[in-house]
């Protein structure tokens, strides 16, 4: 994204990604040849682990051993890390939370690690999830037979970055968003299951 004004009345100001926050690249695959999908050893998140609600499902993680971990040892995740998909599905991302603390992540992931003084990891997850910046950041991609992005893309890549306290409200206000289609989605389930019982009871007579 180019903008004329890096900075604006309000505080708010464009930045290129790399200015805020560590981006890094999955290993290769050579450092994830021994993957199981075992009980045991470190669990490794890869794309279709990442949900369409930025979180990570964890029924099918596949794991690499712990004799091996230590040679990932820099690619383990702390919590308010991002997971970006750089490979296949862009743009899907996940917020990463203590019970992932000291995974690892695949090569098809880019993994963005914010600057708390300048950057709140809720803020920009919510950020690179806007659809307007979803779009941008997917036209970045390279072409081929598989669209891909790269740390150098992200890196340049600019984003808007309000005042804390300002992220803090955004955030809140997403939140109580967000609680709210909880609710609703409840609501439609229940609603959902109790339509055959009714159509049982109505054909009944009852």
């Amino acid at each position: 994204m180019a903008h004329d004004k890096p900075w604006s009345a309000s505080g708010t100001t464009w930045l290129p990604l790399g200015d805020c926050c560590q981006v890094t690249a999955g290993p290769s695959g050579s450092l994830l040849d021994n993957l199981n999908e075992g009980p045991s050893g470190v669990p490794v998140i890869a794309p279709p682990d990442l949900t369409e609600h930025f979180t990570v499902d964890t029924r099918r993680l596949r794991r690499v051993p712990e004799s091996q971990a230590q040679r990932l040892a820099r690619f383990a995740l702390r919590a308010g890390d991002i997971l970006l998909v750089r490979q296949g599905t862009l743009g899907r991302l996940a917020l990463i939370g203590a019970e992932h603390i000291g995974w690892f992540y695949s090569s098809s992931c880019l993994r963005i690690r914010p600057d708390r003084e300048l950057l709140l990891p809720e803020y920009l997850a919510a950020y690179l999830t806007h659809p307007p910046v979803q779009r941008e950041l997917v036209a970045q991609a390279q072409s081929g037979t598989v669209p891909s992005l790269n740390s150098t893309m992200l890196n340049e890549f600019s984003i808007e970055v309000p005042p804390l306290a300002r992220q803090h409200n955004i955030i809140d206000a997403l939140a109580d968003i967000d609680e709210q289609i909880q609710v609703q989605r409840m609501m439609l389930d229940r609603l959902v299951a109790l339509r055959p019982s009714v159509f049982d009871q109505l054909t009944r007579g009852e």
